[in-house]
């Protein structure tokens, strides 16, 4: 048991390491002989968990889609909107759902893999449906076009934060973002009663997974030294 606990823990801070080298260097730049520099490891304790840097790649955009943190919520545009909020939260401590992004907008990845944008769109165009039905929509509003701009301008968002030297926070950007949509899609009913705070994913997570302290750099080379 023990020995299948570092193995996966050992699986996690590689994928976590290739994702910053993703990040870094791009599709093209992050290689294996970077990853052994990085993480200390052999190629064939390496290519005991991926066999190749296309593995690796595709276990980084197979994180991208996540629900993590979300709950059952009284309106369902609640739930959509808490899907973007937690997902930027999460992105800036998280590698892994950075790096999907990357590779997603680096021309030779997406060639190769696409993106797992239209996951995105689905994920959220279901909720959105289910808040039409439920007369939470005002009556022009139209669940997949709102889902597909939506994820089209969360990502815009994020991608030009990330960018600008200004250093601003994702969170209250994403925030922002969402106190311009919702007003032109939601019922006045249930537009008073959404939570926009830019601190709703840090509530939703709990003080362990809202308040991390450590970097998830140091935490892959804590597990590769083990």
């Amino acid at each position: 048991m023990a020995r299948q606990e570092r193995a996966i823990r050992t699986r996690e801070a590689i994928l976590e390491a290739m994702a910053l080298l993703f990040i870094e260097l791009g599709y093209e730049g992050a290689t294996i002989a970077a990853l052994v520099a990085r993480t200390g490891l052999t190629r064939g304790a390496l290519y005991f968990h991926f066999r190749t840097k296309d593995a690796l790649a595709r276990a980084v955009l197979a994180r991208a889609v996540t629900r993590e943190g979300t709950v059952p919520q009284t309106y369902k545009l609640q739930e959509w909107l808490d899907l973007g909020l937690l997902l930027a939260h999460r992105l800036p401590r998280e590698p892994t759902l950075r790096a999907a992004i990357h590779l997603s907008v680096d021309p030779k990845a997406r060639g190769l893999f696409g993106t797992r944008w239209p996951d995105w769109i689905d994920v959220g165009q279901d909720l959105l449906v289910e808040a039409k039905e439920r007369g939470e929509l005002l009556p022009h509003a139209v669940p997949e076009e709102i889902a597909r701009l939506a994820v089209g301008a969360w990502t815009g968002v994020q991608l030009i934060t990330e960018a600008l030297p200004d250093g601003r926070d994702l969170s209250e950007e994403i925030a922002r973002l969402y106190q311009l949509i919702l007003p032109n899609i939601a019922s006045p009913g249930v537009l008073a009663k959404l939570d926009t705070s830019p601190y709703r994913a840090e509530r939703l997570l709990g003080p362990e997974k809202g308040h991390g302290t450590g970097t998830a750099a140091q935490a892959s080379a804590d597990a590769l030294r083990l």
